[in-house]
């Protein structure tokens, strides 16, 4: 599901730690060495949350995922760094992972051109990065509504998945629970399906560290990959925005926090 590796890596350390909790190295005069065989956690990220703001109407692309554009392009939100005060984000030009791609690191108010098309930087959170068109031409073939609000999956999902139009976003929505309810993912590898063509997995579940992996897939690509969150951690599928209730083995529940 994943396209960048960065879980599969992740999930392997983890792996080996655990393993190599059946035994500890001994230490200086043959004393342990302390291990305790758990997982080492994943350093949080420092803040601030978000940098900016959502101007409305606006492309969002989501951390670990990318979001096909006008005229052929596309962009991913590759990495992301902050360091207590301020936040910037890495974009890798191209909706789906390729060798050679070219990637800028941005901060708000910066500008990105992406397949010949100019994009303002409005907002960088760590789950999300908002751009707005500078073209009229871009915004209105962004907010076109599509034929049909029914998904057939694949790339005929394009304009369900990638777009600004209020209609396919309210339907989004409409197929989550309510603003203050809980959305349960069950963490037994299966994919959950949501309108607008979004599917969503639990790529993996860290009890030990408090961490898990959630990945999103939308027209056969990858629209988000969310890596070692925590509650408390803000997630967005389809523009709509969740907090990590809670985390077991057997799932990751979401509190929604947008309407």
């Amino acid at each position: 599901m994943r396209r960048y590796g960065a879980s599969t890596a992740t999930a392997a350390a983890l792996t080996l730690l655990a393993l190599a909790g059946c035994g500890t190295s001994p230490g200086p005069g043959g004393e342990g060495g302390g291990d305790t065989g758990k997982p080492t956690p994943a350093a949080r990220d420092k803040g601030p949350a978000c940098v900016g703001e959502d101007p409305g109407a606006s492309v969002h692309v989501l951390r670990g995922g990318g979001f096909k554009l006008p005229g052929g392009g596309g962009v991913q939100y590759a990495d992301a760094t902050a360091d207590g005060t301020r936040r910037t984000a890495t974009l890798r030009d191209g909706a789906t992972y390729a060798s050679g791609q070219e990637e800028w690191k941005l901060a708000p108010d910066a500008e990105v051109t992406v397949s010949g098309h100019t994009y303002a930087v409005r907002q960088v959170c760590a789950h999300r990065v908002v751009l707005e068109p500078e073209s009229a031409e871009d915004r209105a073939a962004l907010a076109a509504e599509p034929a049909s609000l029914e998904p057939r999956q694949g790339a005929a999902d394009d304009a369900l998945c990638f777009t600004t139009g209020p209609a396919v976003r309210k339907a989004a929505a409409q197929g989550f629970p309510a603003k203050g309810d809980t959305l349960a993912l069950l963490a037994n590898g299966g994919v959950q399906r949501f309108p607008t063509g979004l599917s969503v997995t639990v790529a993996y579940v860290h009890p030990d560290t408090g961490t898990a992996g959630l990945d999103a897939n939308c027209a056969t690509v990858p629209v988000a990959g969310y890596e070692d969150v925590r509650t408390g951690d803000t997630v967005e599928f389809a523009g709509v925005e969740f907090e990590v209730a809670s985390l077991t083995d057997k799932a990751v529940r979401l509190t929604r926090t947008s309407d």
